[in-house]
């Protein structure tokens, strides 16, 4: 979660006020519409540098993981690696889940 991820050394207030793309502009965060892919990918990788020298990007990843944002690039991922990352962690919880339920019905 999010506050379980620290602010970098001396920030002080909320995370995205330390966020490289707060001097970026935002249209390189989200797609236009009907924005070719290869336009896309490109802009998705520039936004994707960006986020690979903030000081906030795993707060970032994090904020749109729990939200969930469904546009944009945040935290260095696009909404489809997004989406990924969820279903991973969700397979992975119910995972845990079933394990411990075998551990307390042998126990």
């Amino acid at each position: 979660m999010l506050e379980d991820v620290p602010l970098p050394r001396g920030a002080a207030g909320p995370w995205h006020s330390e966020a490289a793309c707060r001097r970026d502009e935002a249209g390189l965060f989200f797609a236009p519409s009907k924005e070719p892919t290869a336009a896309r990918l490109s802009r998705e990788e520039a936004a994707k540098r960006v986020c690979a020298r903030c000081p906030v990007m795993l707060q970032c990843r994090e904020h749109a993981l729990a939200q969930p944002e469904p546009y944009g690039v945040w935290g260095g991922l696009t909404a489809a690696e997004r989406r990924v990352v969820l279903a991973r962690r969700r397979r992975r919880e119910a995972e845990l889940a079933t394990a411990v339920g075998r551990i307390a019905a042998a126990g």
